[in-house]
């Protein structure tokens, strides 16, 4: 097994794209006819412009979503997709979805893990787990372990995690993932539950890659017109500079942010290109293998094209066995790639 951690992977490929390639770019030239796709979230933001790039590039896709209503709306008009119920915080929902899905007999060549939730004041599930690991991690986590029958027979599936630049803001807590002796903290636990999402796609690749199924995660990069950031306080944004003392989303950063064919354009690229047939378990960004952030990059989040490159400890293979394992217990899913 290849060490993360010494950048013998996480290293750019040169793609030939970049930080303002579109969806458009990415997809020319490759045909999705006869490929099955699941968009967890696939209705909004970047999820919708994914959707909208599989459907027009000939897959079928299903879109798992908590909201039907608002997912049936919103992909209204939009050929070969099919919208199904999914909470990611609701185990038993997970499986209901899994096992329709299953019972269709058919091969699942993409898997976006693409829903997400972020800055969020603090809420638990059921189980007493906090909602933004709940979320973003340990659903998805149980959706892939759920659907791998479906993955394996795809013979070269491919399986995208949504994480972000906010991996930065935290590593991941093994003592208290779920803030029952720490103070809460949105940033801490948004953080902690995008390194989920590194170091998931690095286990997953490893065990995964024997069977053709390769695992990315992927930063869309700071994306203008997503509702993402909907429940965030506004003193958080003005705080990091990013909102003037109106609330008002400063022009000079509103020019620096993708659009939505730009910000979901490395989802795409990682779903389908050719370019990445010999490579998984890495992290994504501008349309290529992101760079190791050793200190040598300079972040301001005035500026968004600085929110680059991935943390060590993201993308670390011990890490990664140890989450995975905790993931297990965590759900008392035991995800065996077999």
């Amino acid at each position: 097994m290849k060490d993360h951690t010494n950048g013998t992977l996480q290293k750019p490929i040169h793609s030939g794209f970049d930080a303002k390639s579109t969806v458009h770019d990415v997809i020319q030239g490759i045909d999705l006819s006869g490929k099955t796709a699941i968009v967890t979230g696939g209705y909004a933001g970047i999820g919708l412009e994914t959707v909208k790039t599989f459907a027009r590039a000939g897959a079928t896709i299903i879109v798992p979503a908590r909201d039907i209503q608002k997912a049936e709306n919103n992909l209204k008009g939009i050929k070969n997709v099919t919208v199904e119920a999914i909470d990611l915080m609701t185990p038993a929902s997970i499986d209901a979805f899994a096992k329709k899905f299953l019972a269709l007999g058919r091969a699942l060549d993409i898997l976006v893990n693409n829903a997400g939730i972020m800055w969020v004041p603090l809420q638990r599930d059921k189980r007493g787990y906090e909602s933004q690991l709940a979320t973003n991690h340990l659903g998805h986590f149980q959706l892939t372990a759920r659907l791998w029958p479906a993955l394996k027979k795809a013979k070269g599936a491919r399986v995208i995690t949504v994480s972000s630049y906010g991996h930065q803001m935290a590593p991941f807590n093994f003592d208290d993932p779920n803030f029952l002796t720490r103070e809460y903290e949105t940033l801490q636990g948004y953080g902690q539950s995008k390194t989920a999402n590194n170091l998931f796609s690095v286990a997953l690749d490893r065990r995964a890659k024997a069977f053709g199924v390769r695992a990315f995660s992927i930063h869309p990069g700071s994306v203008y017109g997503t509702d993402l950031g909907r429940v965030a306080p506004m003193a958080l944004f003005q705080q990091m500079g990013t909102h003037d003392e109106n609330g008002n989303l400063k022009p000079e950063v509103a020019a620096k942010l993708k659009t939505v064919e730009q910000g979901a354009a490395t989802s795409v690229w990682c779903a389908t290109s050719p370019q990445l047939n010999d490579i998984g378990g890495v992290y994504c960004e501008n349309t290529d293998v992101a760079e190791l952030d050793l200190g040598n990059i300079e972040h301001h989040y005035d500026d968004p094209m600085s929110l680059r490159g991935v943390q060590p400890y993201s993308v670390d293979a011990g890490n990664a066995e140890k989450l995975w394992a905790l993931t297990e217990e965590l759900t008392g899913v035991s995800f065996a790639v077999d």
